[in-house]
């Protein structure tokens, strides 16, 4: 099997570029380890990448994806736990991240295939199990209206608020948000855009996260 061309070269342009200009930075995370203060929920979409939406360095940020950015509840009796579950233990009780962030996104699939109630890709259905995590969230929209062209962005949005609630029920981030040593957020961000929306945690509205300037030439339906 050949290895792909694109990787390859984008490996050499890295190797030439990026990783020149910040080797001391990589020389120190390896010696010292990461540290990051920020432990981020995304989607796997290609299109909504954090590190480059944030204009994030190596070690500032410990990222999660998963098909439409899905926290699960705490559930310490089930057999085999799912990666999500294991990252937030590691976030939160190993590196000790001061802020989480759940971020959605507009044109998320996997949003969408639950909510269109599309066929399963194969006899495993594991994007149909994994999607019926956000039940919930669609009943806080019912009833469900699939000719509301905003339908799909209130439930990615309402997925987001889900999730945030779900990080509660883990003891962790409770205790931890109760006492002032971990904050969480939740931001949704417009593909075609660019646009990014955070939500403010005393009203629970999504908020641009900038006015003026180049958001003015931007798309605010989206």
């Amino acid at each position: 099997m050949t290895f792909p061309d694109r990787l390859r070269a984008g490996y050499d342009s890295f190797l030439q570029g990026r990783f020149v200009g910040e080797q001391s930075r990589y020389q120190s995370l390896a010696e010292a380890g990461q540290k990051p203060e920020i432990l981020m929920f995304g989607c796997i979409d290609s299109r909504v990448s954090p590190e480059v939406i944030f204009d994030a360095a190596p070690g500032e940020m410990l990222v999660v994806r998963n098909v439409a950015n899905i926290v699960p509840p705490y559930e310490p009796d089930r057999e085999f736990q799912h990666g999500t579950s294991a990252a937030l233990e590691f976030g939160v009780q190993a590196l000790r991240v001061k802020h989480i962030v759940v971020l959605g996104h507009a044109s998320c699939g996997g949003i969408r295939a639950f909510a269109d109630e599309q066929e399963p890709l194969s006899p495993g259905d594991f994007i149909g199990r994994w999607m019926s995590q956000i039940q919930p969230a669609a009943e806080s929209l019912e009833p469900r209206d699939h000719s509301d062209p905003d339908y799909l962005r209130r439930l990615e949005l309402a997925a987001v608020e889900l999730s945030l609630r779900n990080l509660m029920t883990f003891p962790c981030v409770r205790i931890l948000v109760e006492r002032g040593k971990l904050q969480i957020h939740g931001a949704y961000f417009a593909v075609a855009t660019g646009r990014l929306l955070i939500r403010d945690s005393e009203t629970g509205e999504f908020k641009p996260a900038a006015e003026g300037g180049a958001l003015n030439s931007l798309n605010a339906a989206e």
